[in-house]
């Protein structure tokens, strides 16, 4: 299969209007971040946009250019913000509140520009995140309505804050579990059923249409079920939106993503998994009620089952017993503690064990990766990628995936096709890595 020619990248001109759905702990330290690295007073550690190189060509060319000197990727300073959320707090009480940040050092020195960030009301039913008690919502208008506020609020902030182009990222709660049904199908069904306030129309949903009929590419933070639906996959495509998600990856399934791998490539058996988390922000309050965390557990429990294969691999996954919880233990705050025990076999079936035990901060991992995501939007959009952004799998627990395709999981996989598609996206050649050219000249 030959691949198809590189697209022509517009430029990245102007300002880049970034609205954040949700503005909590991850978004608030998004936006404290870009701020504080636009001044020079803090590094964007664990942003590939910003920290990374690319290498072009062999590695003997010694061709490794930063990625934002590689590709036309927006100026942070060219960014804006805007976003909604169910609390009335601007970005400075958002961040205090949320606990992440050293207020003197990282939030005061920007207060001002916090300050000026100020959500709008959030197109929210108690239903779908019934531990979340904010009053600061679109009144009980019916979905309809929600939607058209939506695209109203968009085009408002678009001409307020004079903007270029707008990416959307959903960095809010975790919606209860919805399976996609008839009303997910097609369009004349999905407006249908927003007509008659379905129950099968989340917000998430109410969002990403909304995106998508303006043009705004839309990334999914969160395992909700959002734009991953056949009808709004396929809006996306015809439309040429770019889409993408679901579920940052931050913590232990970023852990996962990695030691299955190894496990795999070693053919070492796996006998069961164990994981359990304890987490004590917004995020965990909202998990704490069953029906969202059901959301968020499909989210993570598919991760081995695709990278393990066991079907290809009966004798050494075909009976893992993989157990998740996720544990709301106020104390902790936003200093999750993802703590796995990993019972694995080897040579003859003797037994051996893996014990990890993450003390990660949650919004300081998933803040870079949201940068990147709004950045890599921006980019597909302005190169004429419509629909799902798969190169993009790399920043998700549940990576959206062409139907009829099995998600790739495996991080270092995801790296390279990332990578590649940058390459191919600028006119270099892909890195395969097999590596032979430098044995055969001679």
């Amino acid at each position: 299969m030959s691949t198809p020619p590189s697209p022509t990248v517009q430029p990245a001109t102007g300002r880049l209007g970034v609205l954040t759905v949700g503005l909590g702990a991850v978004a608030s330290t998004l936006i404290a971040g870009v701020e504080l690295v636009k001044r020079g007073q803090a590094l964007p550690i664990g942003s590939l946009t910003q920290m990374a190189t690319i290498r072009l060509g062999k590695r003997t060319d010694g061709r490794s250019p930063m990625v934002k000197d590689f590709v036309p990727l927006a100026k942070l300073e060219d960014i804006v913000w805007g976003a909604w959320d169910v609390y009335p707090d601007d970005a400075y009480v958002a961040a205090s509140r949320a606990g992440v940040l050293d207020g003197g050092k990282h939030i005061e020195a920007i207060a001002e520009v916090l300050r000026d960030v100020r959500p709008m009301p959030a197109a929210f039913e108690r239903k779908y995140a019934r531990n979340l008690e904010g009053e600061h919502i679109k009144a009980d208008i019916g979905k309809r309505a929600m939607l058209e506020a939506i695209r109203e609020d968009i085009n408002r902030f678009r001409d307020d804050k004079q903007v270029d182009r707008i990416v959307m990222i959903w960095c809010a709660s975790t919606e209860i579990f919805i399976e996609p049904g008839p009303a997910h199908m097609d369009l004349e069904s999905f407006d249908a059923a927003i007509d008659a306030d379905d129950e099968m129309i989340a917000p998430s949903m109410l969002y990403a249409y909304a995106a998508i009929l303006e043009g705004v590419p839309f990334a999914n933070g969160s395992p909700n079920l959002a734009v991953d639906t056949p009808v709004l996959r396929k809006l996306a495509t015809e439309r040429n939106v770019a889409i993408c998600g679901k579920d940052f990856k931050t913590g232990q399934t970023l852990m996962k993503t990695v030691l299955a791998p190894m496990l795999k490539a070693r053919q070492l058996g796996l006998s069961g998994w164990y994981s359990t988390n304890i987490l004590g922000n917004r995020d965990g309050e909202v998990l704490d009620a069953p029906e969202n965390f059901k959301t968020k557990e499909e989210s993570k429990l598919g991760v081995l089952e695709d990278i393990l294969e066991p079907a290809k691999n009966p004798d050494l996954y075909g009976n893992v017993f993989h157990k998740v919880s996720i544990n709301y233990y106020p104390p902790r705050g936003d200093n999750k503690e993802g703590w796995d025990n990993i019972d694995i076999f080897g040579w003859l079936g003797y037994p051996m064990q893996i014990k990890v035990d993450f003390l990660c901060r949650d919004s300081i991992l998933a803040a870079p990766l949201a940068l990147d995501l709004v950045l890599f939007m921006d980019l597909a959009q302005r190169a004429g990628l419509g629909g799902i952004q798969e190169w993009l799998s790399f920043y998700f627990k549940s990576p959206q995936v062409a139907p009829g395709l099995y998600p790739e999981h495996d991080l270092f996989i995801q790296l390279t096709k990332l990578k590649n598609t940058l390459r191919w996206m600028m006119g270099e050649d892909p890195i395969t890595h097999l590596g032979r050219e430098y044995y055969d000249e001679g």
